[in-house]
Parts: C-alpha cells; structure tokens; sequence
C-alpha cells in the first residue's frame, strides 16, 4: 500500500526538457510534489537509444536534464528494470497516487504504455498520457475515407490545413520538492560512454545535447541558416540546415516550439524556406503516421510485392560501406562523416542509401541497421521510413529505377570538393574536375596529389554502369504482378 504522503511521478522518456512538457505541467497543476523519473528499460532497444551514438548523446542530455531540475529545486530520479515493475516501487517509496507521461509511438513503447496505464488505473490511481512528440496525433490525420495516409503530399497539405499547433507552455520556474527523495542510479554506472576506444572523442566539439543546446541550435538556424534554405540545404559543405533532427528524437525540444519559431520571421526570409522547412518537420510526423498504422515497418517492406527481390549477402562490401571505403568520395566522405560526427548531410544520406541498395544490390535493412547504431538522431520512425522511401519498397516511395550516380551527385552538391576534402583529406589535392572521380585520374596527376589507388585511397568495389544496369535488370525480373 502507498504510503499517507502524495506525490506525482513524472516519467520521462524521449522528452528530455521542461519547456513544452505537458507532461509535467499537468502535474505540478496536481498540486503535489513532482518526482522526474527516467527508467531504463531492457525490453526492447525502441523505448531508450537506439544505439551507441544515441547513448553517448543519452548520457549527456540527462545529465542537462537533472542540471535543469537541479536548479529549480527538483531532481531526476534514474532507475532500471521493467518499466512497470520499476514504475510500482516509486509508487510504494513514495506515495505517489498519479504518474503522468508524454506518448511515444513506437509499437513496443506504447504496448509497455497501454499495459502499464491499465495496471495503474487498476490499482486505483491517476495513469495521463500528453501529447507533444509530434506535431499531430497518428491516429487523429485521417483522409477523407477515414484511414491513415500513405503518400506524403496530401498528409501535409492535411496538416496545413490544420493551421499552426497550439503555442509551446513554458518551463517551470520551480517544483515541488518531496520530504523524502527515493534512491537513485547513479548516471555513470549506466556506461553509456564509449571509453576504450572513446570513438565519440570528436562528438563534443560538434553537439551540445540538452534543451539548452536545442534552443540555441534553433535560435542560430533561423538567424543564419533558414535564408535559402530550399535552395542551399542539398549542399554538404553549407552551413544550411538546422541540425536539430538529434535533439527532436529525444525530445529536448518540441516541434511545435521549432514550427512557432519560423513564425513572424523578418520579411527577408521567402515564405517558399519557411514551408520547405516545414515540410521537413512534417516528413518527421509521416514516418510516425506510418509506423504507427503499419507497425513493421522497420523488418518489413510496406510494399510486400517488393519481398522477391534478389538481395545480395556480402560482409565484404557491406563492410567497405560501412568504413567508407567504397572508392567513390561522396559516399564514402558521408560514411566518414558518419563515424566521426555521428551524423550525415541528409542529400548524401540519400546518396549513400541508394549506393547500398542499388549498387551493391544490399538489404536497406543492413542500412537501417548501421545508421540505428552510429546516427546521434537515430528514429525508429524516420529511420525506416527513408530507407524504404530510397529502396522503393516504402509509402510514397522515389521509384526503385531512380538510382542516384555517385560521380554526378558528387559533382552537382560538391561542387569544388568541400566536402570531400574535409573527410577525405587522402584526396585534398586533386583537383576540383577529378576529386569525385579519383579511378578516371592520370596517373601523374595521381602521384602529384598524393594519391595511389588501392593503398591510399581505394579502388570502387564496384562499377557504377554495371551495377546500375544489374540493378535494374533484378528489379525488372519481377513480374509485373510483383512490383507496381
């Protein structure tokens, strides 16, 4: 039995910040002191970090989060275990009589949610889950028919036509402290640090995780960055897209507060950067819209007729994938970028999914598995969303036949080899007309730059004609009743 003294529990999950945090402004209105939880779960790898880049990120947004909480006369309380089982110990340590939470949409997560909310309202007590992960609920969009959406263009002009969200609630200036605070983890022993080796030495350089950091990323994006944003954001070497993509999977900012914030912007900034933006923003909401209504998303293809292709199993070019070692420079100078940064340009994360897919002939779920494991944003949502959008087996998908060329691609964004250079230094001195084309160089010019193919810098494990005409010859082999 709960002890006489009341409290409520506010859980958190991804939504690692006090602003905008129905949540926990519905319980401080409960009148009770608030106790901040975070619960590490071992059920399934969809309810924390999906990988080590996210845990590396993980530890230090909590770490922000219970400085916040500090300040403001509270703490965050971290325990591990089964969420439910964990969830009835701090109702027994503390009294609480309510928890409240914001929704999250991956299938384990809600069926953990949907079994706790039961048990607790069960037992009597007060069991709220809040909005907030997203722009709009998955299961409120619905078409004229009354079903979820399956292409992107009439889901956005569905939300537009909903008009702005509600404004963001600001953060607390206080909580109520409890008499008796419970036991916590202590936020090391959960080694969520890379140590030996530390390969995420170069991330804090790059990233400051936390609300703090989300805001002024925000901040600095609509300042500098949202002025040519349609035209300028496919190009990898600008400084012109908003980077906030790691900071929304875990919730240190909402994207309501990023759509208000591109409201009343000075007149410089053309309305056609403001709603590309936006539509990025709710590409986030689409790929939650599919995995909510079709929730095998991520291991299966959302066009089943895509289950005969011929994937190809081969360590060896998945692993020269993964290393960047494929010898054509912007893919490999994204899986470089990758690895040192825990992140990718989103124009050469298409470029590197369909070199995967379409040139290697290799599984997108591999794909999606190595991005899971080294992407600081890593979603479960847009995650397989994307890569199914680039194999063709995705809602709304580009057509299998769009096969990106690595050379031009490299040529059109990269234009004077920026890019390249900065993560392929082994290349610097080629010349612009050569840098995304190495194999084509003469050989003095090679030997001037520095460069011996196969040793300094590799060989293409493939040849793109060849592979593109493989490719397409797979994906023609299938019945016409197979594939649309």
């Amino acid at each position: 039995m709960p002890s006489p003294i009341s409290a409520t529990l506010v859980w958190f999950r991804k939504d690692l910040r006090l602003g905008d945090n129905r949540a926990l402004v519905a319980a401080i209105q409960n009148g009770q002191p608030v106790i901040a939880i975070y619960i590490r779960e071992p059920q399934n790898a969809e309810t924390g970090p999906l990988g080590a880049a996210q845990a590396w990120w993980l530890h230090h947004s909590l770490k922000s989060l219970a400085d916040a909480l500090q300040q403001r006369g509270s703490r965050l309380i971290l325990r591990s275990g089964p969420a439910a089982t964990v969830l009835e110990d701090l109702i027994r340590e503390t009294g609480a009589n309510a928890v409240h939470w914001n929704r999250r949409y991956d299938p384990a997560g809600m069926a953990i949610d949907t079994e706790i909310k039961t048990r607790l309202r069960q037992a009597g007590l007060e069991a709220r889950s809040h909005s907030g992960f997203l722009l709009h609920e998955p299961s409120q969009v619905k078409t004229g028919s009354g079903g979820p959406y399956r292409v992107y263009t009439p889901f956005w002009r569905a939300i537009e036509r909903g008009g702005d969200p509600p404004p963001p609630l600001a953060a607390p200036d206080a909580l109520q402290a409890p008499a008796n605070w419970p036991d916590s983890d202590a936020l090391e022993s959960w080694k969520l640090l890379p140590t030996k080796p530390n390969w995420a030495k170069s991330f804090e350089g790059i990233w400051t995780p936390g609300e703090d950091g989300a805001q002024k990323r925000l901040e600095h994006f609509l300042k500098v960055g949202i002025k040519g944003y349609r035209s300028r954001r496919d190009f990898p070497a600008a400084d012109s897209t908003s980077q906030l993509s790691a900071h929304l999977a875990l919730g240190e900012i909402s994207p309501a507060r990023i759509w208000h914030g591109t409201l009343d912007l000075p007149d410089a900034i053309a309305s056609e950067d403001i709603v590309h933006f936006r539509k990025e923003l709710v590409w986030r909401d689409f790929s939650y819209h599919l995995l909510f209504h079709f929730p095998t998303l991520r291991e299966e293809n959302w066009n089943a007729k895509f289950d005969g292709f011929p994937w190809v199993k081969n360590q060896t070019l998945l692993q020269a994938w993964q290393q960047g070692r494929t010898g054509y420079p912007i893919v490999d100078a994204g899986m470089r970028q990758l690895w040192q940064h825990g992140t990718m340009h989103n124009r050469v994360r298409m470029i590197a999914a369909s070199f995967l897919i379409k040139d290697l002939m290799i599984d997108w779920r591999d794909g999606e598995a190595w991005f899971r494991d080294t992407l600081v944003d890593a979603d479960p949502a847009s995650n397989a969303a994307s890569w199914q959008w680039v194999a063709g087996s995705g809602a709304d998908a580009s057509p299998f036949f769009r096969i990106f060329n690595p050379i031009t691609q490299g040529e059109k964004f990269d234009p004077d080899g920026a890019y390249i250079r900065q993560f392929l230094p082994e290349l610097a001195k080629l010349p612009n007309s050569l840098i995304h084309k190495p194999f084509e160089a003469p050989t003095p010019i090679l030997a001037k730059a520095g460069v011996v193919l196969g040793s300094t810098y590799p060989a293409p494990i493939v040849e793109h004609k060849l592979a593109r005409e493989k490719a397409l010859a797979a994906y023609k082999a299938l019945s016409a009743d197979d594939v649309d």
